[in-house]
């Protein structure tokens, strides 16, 4: 997220693309309660439905909406769990600011190394130049998917450098402009995911990730070494397959959010 978001103190600064519109937020602490303040800016007056897609996508992103009042219920009676609970009460999982920008993240990191990818990033970013000043400085939205769409391949070949990503890149970014978020943020988890893996390089992973970090579908969890690595810390335990499927089973449809709560706490 260099040069796209940062942050001091109690206060997030970022940009962001909505309604055609790059804006820039200052999201605070509000006072005395749990929630946030927000203030908005832009070059132009921003209309009301501007506003409204940003308050959605920044509570979205943020994790604001998610009710963990049962994930917690449930918590209190797994004592192993609980403490993990304890230290990271209150934590709420902060996702990509957009899935589309996850989808062109999760093909970009594939088979190369961390700063490789940032560094394609960050020129697909300033090459669009989505440039908005937030408190004295430069913030950088990243591109909605009509933007990427005027993109051919042989110019994301040479702001990339990596001829194959390019060509996926090209692909996946048309192929999401006829895909509807609000399906895919509460549509039935196996039709969203029979859509995402139909997006040109995305796999098994890559969707898992998309469906966790860009949609926040928690009601479903895909283990990995990680992650059954870090519940036996937590449980004191080996697990074997089947009793990690016995503890994931017992959190239901926030089966998710245990699993995040175990990678970031256990």
């Amino acid at each position: 997220m260099t040069g796209q978001q940062g942050t001091a103190q109690d206060t997030l600064t970022l940009a962001l693309r909505e309604n055609g519109t790059t804006l820039g937020a200052r999201v605070t602490a509000a006072s005395g309660e749990p929630a946030v303040d927000c203030l908005l800016t832009a070059a132009a007056p921003i209309s009301d439905a501007t506003a409204q897609a940003a308050a959605d996508r920044l509570s979205f992103h943020l994790g604001l909406a998610d009710d963990l009042t049962d994930f917690y219920r449930l918590a209190r009676l797994d004592r192993p769990f609980s403490r993990v609970v304890d230290r990271l009460h209150g934590y709420h999982q902060v996702k990509f600011p957009s899935p589309l920008e996850l989808l062109c993240w999760a093909i970009l990191c594939q088979r190369v190394p961390m700063p490789v990818a940032r560094n394609m990033k960050q020129a697909l970013v300033e090459a669009i130049g989505n440039r908005i000043t937030v408190d004295g400085e430069p913030r950088w939205a990243f591109p909605d998917a009509e933007q990427l769409a005027t993109l051919d391949e042989p110019a994301l070949q040479h702001l990339i450098g990596n001829q194959r990503k390019a060509g996926y890149l090209y692909r996946a970014t048309r192929q999401w402009l006829d895909l509807d978020e609000a399906f895919l943020r509460t549509g039935p988890y196996d039709e969203v995911r029979d859509q995402l893996l139909s997006l040109t390089g995305i796999g098994p992973w890559s969707a898992t990730f998309l469906l966790i970090r860009g949609l926040g579908r928690t009601e479903h969890l895909t283990p990995d070494k990680e992650m059954i690595r870090a519940a036996q810390r937590v449980y004191g335990r080996t697990l074997d397959d089947t009793a990690f499927a016995e503890l994931t089973t017992r959190y239901g449809r926030h089966q998710g959010y245990w699993g995040h709560y175990l990678r970031v706490g256990g």
